[in-house]
């Protein structure tokens, strides 16, 4: 799994049209069971987005045509990592 930070380089080019055009995009990779979770950080710094890609090359070609990450909005920290616990409900993510 992986764990994505995105941060904001420009948070003035993170528009409501923008953010329409990324989560529309986003969308497809939580369609097809690649992305789990993703969200805002609290404060708006960025966001975090909980991963399943084949491997982390195949996570980088999605994000880098993300248009937060096109436009500049974003960068991004990848964070490769194996759960190896989880609360009861969330066993069956687990490898």
């Amino acid at each position: 799994m992986f764990l994505v930070d995105m941060t904001f380089t420009d948070i003035t080019k993170a528009t409501p049209e923008l953010t329409v055009l990324h989560r529309d995009y986003l969308a497809a990779e939580y369609a097809n069971g690649n992305l789990m979770f993703g969200g805002r950080k609290e404060p708006r710094t960025g966001g975090i987005l909980l991963s399943k890609h084949s491997s982390e090359q195949a996570l980088r070609d999605v994000l880098k045509n993300d248009p937060f990450v096109k436009n500049g909005v974003v960068e991004c920290v990848i964070t490769t990592f194996e759960p190896v616990m989880a609360a009861e409900q969330y066993q069956h993510l687990l490898p």
